[in-house]
């Protein structure tokens, strides 16, 4: 009796700690609706996280997720520099498909923002630093600084993020030019376009499509850094490209929008029309959704509580996006706390949405008043303690294993190039390049041959490029034997194998390549071809001519002929058949245009720029919470006895007589709103605080007239400089029926 009473108190001990460690929670999702034909299921919930902002797959399949619970915890914006974000990895320890613990990875952080799986490592950014560690037993050794200017402190609006990576084997950000990668250890970091704002993601030929708050979809027509190798060109007709006008959404309910009262924000009831806070884009390339949907790209509309569908086309020039249906969604929600803001291929094929699940995601130095009166009404700035992981995956889709990719060999790893998802064909790629695992190399050459298979072909010949087991004879091969887009590719490649004993060879492969007479491989041959022509002109501008001609109003081609010809540009405009075949083309416009930026020395930004500068509204909130917030408040209503409130105040409507208070100060009585205060302190001016310059008091405007009137105002620099010098009555505090008198001149 004994013995059995003892077995029932160790199991039922040991049934309580293990369910110590389940923490799974039920969420209902009532208020979501999802296209038919397809399931939506919570996967994680809180408690086991709270504010994500990020997730990534390690080699297992497990789901690591950066969180980030400091931003907007309140409508100040309290704790924001507090170091309360993480990286946790959530797992599946009953195995039933449904997170039920979460571990630590590396806790102490401020406001993480992305990170990603490479190189057996984690890639991770934490303002102003992008980081790598090494992983040992789920805990970070090796810590090394990629970059120590990756980002500035700052607004985390307006951060670089993102961290995919492409086809080409490099890292690419939103909100940044710089692109990364590691070659024998050494991490490197080079210049590249830059590209929207939050979230970024690659086709399955390895073009980039990335947004911004009020543009759905922007996109390059063009393989990244092909049409950047004139520094003294900047393109304009191939990259960063508005990939569709209609910027329409279809919210299920009036939410809380920033702008809601600016005519044409909202519909007459109260409906959203317009994006206004569009991010993370993610283009679907899991092969487990029905046909229709392959290389669809979805966007997350946050501030909406739904997420979008939108169909590609592509030309070979362009790419040309649609949305998928009017009137209607893909995933909405009634739940005001559904903000999706990031969106994952994942290795089983499905789709994987990032619910930050909080009630304020618009940053406080952008908030218009509006939103501040409606968010409290609504106590939205209490939803902070959330955060949940959403899986979407299609009907009766036959599921399949993830593969643990640390366990496999070379050959199992090459025999995943064939996969129908474009996660595990991504991940094999790198792990074959990073693993060193060339001792494969014949199978991948075959691969790389193998012209039923584009899709693995490219893959293929990026593995041989990471393994530096490219030459210019496999790539003329590949080039003649394969379709357009893989053929693309190797033309792009080939530009690492210019020599004059390829001339030959190489002039044989781009006639061919020309009498193709396709748009897609006019646009590859043209930026290959400049880099030929300072060898042999008498071969190679001859085919360059015949693309313009043939061309000869198309932007992208243009575009790509002006940045190879970077060492050939004075042969081409020193050809008088050249200039006169072309004249008044686009062509010649901008290549007087290249030649004199060369000649002022005047280079492409994305070459000059280190960081990305502060927004100056976030700038400007700093120094109003450092200075003005005291008296004011940080709501700006004021303080009865020291100041008057600021909202809606006509003092802050009239910027040029915000910079004069700003500067000399103001004495009272002052009237607000038609309602004086009697306030017996004058206001200082920062005039003469010599750390304050004409730049701070620039950035103090365009945040006071953001958060405390209907829109944001901004005052030059030089302006303010002038203002300096306009001085009241007694060269100190200006009164209020002074500033009145200046606006009446």
């Amino acid at each position: 009796m004994r013995v059995t009473f003892f077995i029932l108190l160790i199991s039922s001990f040991i049934l309580i700690s293990c369910q110590s460690d389940h923490k799974e929670t039920e969420v209902s999702l009532e208020p979501y609706t999802i296209e038919e034909g397809f399931n939506l299921k919570v996967l994680a919930a809180e408690p086991l996280m709270k504010a994500p902002v990020a997730i990534d797959f390690d080699a297992k399949g497990r789901i690591w997720v950066a969180q980030m619970p400091g931003y907007m915890n309140d409508l100040q914006g309290s704790g924001e520099e507090d170091p309360t974000g993480s990286i946790v990895i959530l797992e599946d320890l009953d195995e039933d498909g449904i997170a039920d613990h979460s571990k630590i990875f590396m806790d102490s952080l401020v406001m993480p923002r992305a990170l990603a799986h490479v190189y057996g490592g984690l890639l991770y950014a934490e303002p102003p630093y992008l980081w790598f560690v090494d992983i040992e037993d789920d805990k970070p050794v090796n810590k090394v600084m990629v970059d120590s200017i990756y980002a500035v402190e700052g607004n985390p609006e307006h951060q670089p993020n993102g961290l995919e990576l492409n086809i080409d084997n490099w890292i690419y950000n939103a909100k940044s030019n710089f692109r990364y990668r590691r070659i024998d250890g050494v991490w490197k970091k080079e210049p590249t376009t830059f590209r929207g704002q939050w979230g970024i993601t690659h086709d399955n030929f390895g073009r980039l499509y990335y947004n911004d708050n009020s543009r759905i979809l922007l996109g390059d027509y063009m393989l990244p850094n092909t049409v950047i190798e004139n520094k003294y060109f900047t393109p304009n007709a191939s990259v960063d490209k508005l990939l569709t006008n209609d910027q329409r959404v279809y919210p299920a309910f009036a939410g809380s929008v920033n702008r809601g009262y600016a005519k044409g924000v909202l519909n007459a009831d109260s409906i959203l029309v317009n994006a206004t806070a569009a991010c993370s884009p993610l283009v679907y390339r899991g092969g487990k959704f029905t046909e229709s949907y392959d290389e669809n790209v979805f966007v997350c509309i946050p501030e909406g509580n739904l997420i979008k569908r939108v169909l590609l086309n592509f030309t070979g020039d362009s790419t040309i996006a649609q949305q998928a249906w009017q009137k209607k969604e893909f995933i909405t929600s009634t739940d005001e706390g559904f903000r999706p803001v990031s969106l994952k291929n994942g290795p089983d094929g499905n789709m994987y949405v990032v619910d930050m699940h909080r009630g304020m995601i618009g940053h406080y130095a952008y908030m218009s008043p509006y939103l501040r009166d409606n968010a409290k009404a609504k106590e939205l700035d209490t939803i902070v303690n959330f955060g949940r992981i959403l899986k979407v995956s299609r009907e009766n889709a036959e599921v399949n294993a993830t593969p643990d990719f640390n366990s496999l060999n070379g050959s199992e790893l090459v025999k995943l190039l064939l996969n129908d998802n474009g996660w595990v064909r991504d991940r094999a790629q790198h792990y074959l390049i990073f693993k060193k695992f060339n001792a494969v190399i014949d199978e991948v050459k075959e691969l790389a041959l193998n012209t039923e298979k584009p899709l693995s072909q490219i893959h293929a010949l990026y593995v041989l490029e990471g393994w530096n087991e490219l030459s210019f004879d496999f790539l003329a091969d590949v080039g003649n034997k394969s379709e357009p887009q893989v053929a693309s590719h190797a033309l792009v490649l080939s530009k690492d194998f210019i020599s004059v004993n390829s001339i030959e060879q190489a002039n044989n492969l781009f006639t061919e390549v020309l009498n193709r007479n396709d748009v897609g491989l006019d646009v590859y041959l043209a930026n290959t071809l400049g880099h030929w022509i300072v060898l042999d002109k008498e071969k190679f501008k001859p085919l360059l001519i015949t693309i313009l001609k043939r061309r000869k109003k198309n932007t992208t081609v243009t575009d790509a002929i002006l940045s190879s010809i970077a060492e050939a540009d004075s042969i081409l405009l020193n050809d008088g058949s050249v200039t006169k075949n072309f004249e008044n083309t686009p062509f010649i416009e901008k290549l007087e245009k290249t030649l004199a930026n060369k000649k002022e020395d005047r280079m492409n930004a994305i070459y000059t720029r280190e960081v990305i500068l502060e927004d100056t509204r976030t700038s400007g909130s700093k120094m109003f919470f450092q200075i003005c917030a005291s008296c004011h408040g940080a709501d700006g209503k004021g303080i009865d006895g020291l100041a008057p409130p600021l909202m809606k105040s006509e003092h802050v409507k009239n910027r040029e007589r915000l910079a004069l208070i700003i500067l000399h100060g103001l004495e009272g009585p002052v009237h607000v709103n038609g309602k004086r205060y009697d306030i017996n302190l004058a206001m200082p001016g920062l005039i003469r605080n010599e750390t304050i310059s004409d730049q701070d008091i620039a950035n103090i405007i365009s945040y006071v007239t953001n958060a405390f009137s209907d829109r944001s105002k901004r005052l030059s620099e030089e302006r303010i400089g002038e203002l300096r010098n306009v001085k009241s009555a007694t060269g100190m505090e200006f009164t209020e029926p002074e500033l009145q008198a200046l606006d009446e001149k």
